[in-house]
């Protein structure tokens, strides 16, 4: 019996595009910085960081206001 491994799309796609962008600027056909030759690793993670820090800011905001409202 074999264990499947699922890794979603978009991760895959993420890195062949980063893989394309490193051998890209290795061989010197584009001429980027090195932060947007990074960019389709961290693009994603800071929109999640991004997302979460809005919902707890959200639920604080919701949570405050339920506190003032009940007093």
């Amino acid at each position: 019996m074999t264990k499947e491994i699922k890794i979603p799309f978009a991760g895959v796609l993420n890195v062949i595009i980063f893989l394309a962008f490193f051998f890209a600027k290795i061989y010197d056909k584009i001429d980027w910085s090195w932060w947007w030759v990074f960019s389709p690793l961290w693009i994603p993670l800071a929109i999640i960081v991004a997302i979460c820090i809005i919902v707890a800011l959200l639920y604080l905001g919701a949570t405050i206001i339920g506190l003032i409202w009940t007093h």
